[in-house]
């Protein structure tokens, strides 16, 4: 019975969900309405993977965490941009972890699965080169003690980087109430002692914002 729910699931087209995180899942009884939800077939449109990827410039070689990676969604298109390097896809839902490690085409792209804890993501310390954290951020609870947590997982050239929502109605992407402001996370990142280096405006619904810790 589990194959078969399984096969049921990795028969929906594979491309992560509009402004949502594996937090909310909640509501969702089947795994088959998670997915749908968080694959939607004109996501391309507006999320610009190819936009995000180029502003990120991953080099050869570096280790990259996909934070909040659902059904994995950035994570695939990572592992192709990390070469000989490496992707944790980092979850704290079992069946988004489980959904990555059977996901077809998944099994041998250069992706570990972590199944993370709401505080800890579980990285392993001073390893990772770039954070991403897409329509995520504001799901997380005690973000300034959670940066804690990522410092500790960088290398010395180390990152984070933080793609979510604009404030405001949006066609896509969470109610306005549950947003945090763009300046609400630098905020939060200075709280915690880093600083923001570089900020692109090439997503159309959301701000994309590149820190580090400020004794790098």
């Amino acid at each position: 019975m589990k194959k078969l729910f399984l096969a049921l699931a990795l028969a929906v087209v594979s491309v992560a969900a509009p402004g949502m995180s594996a937090q909310e899942n909640d509501s969702f009884a089947d795994i088959r309405h998670l997915i749908e939800r968080y694959e939607s077939p004109d996501r391309d449109e507006w999320q610009r993977p190819l936009e995000i990827l180029a502003v990120l410039a991953i080099r050869d070689g570096e280790h990259v965490a996909d934070i909040g990676a659902a059904t994995g969604y950035l994570s695939e298109r990572l592992s192709i941009e990390v070469g000989s390097g490496k992707v944790y896809a980092v979850d704290i839902d079992p069946r988004m972890i489980e959904y990555i490690e059977q996901r077809a085409g998944l099994q041998r792209a250069p992706i570990e699965a972590i199944l993370a804890e709401p505080h800890d993501p579980k990285l392993p310390a001073g390893e990772i080169d770039l954070i991403v954290i897409l329509n995520t951020w504001h799901h997380i609870d005690k973000r300034v003690r959670y940066l804690d947590k990522l410092r500790q997982s960088l290398s010395p050239s180390g990152r984070v980087a933080i793609i979510d929502f604009r404030r405001g109605e949006l066609p896509v992407g969470p109610p306005p109430k549950e947003k945090l402001s763009r300046d609400k996370v630098v905020s939060e990142f200075a709280k915690a002692g880093w600083e923001l280096r570089s900020e692109s405006v090439a997503l159309e619904y959301q701000y994309f914002l590149i820190f580090y810790p400020k004794s790098k």
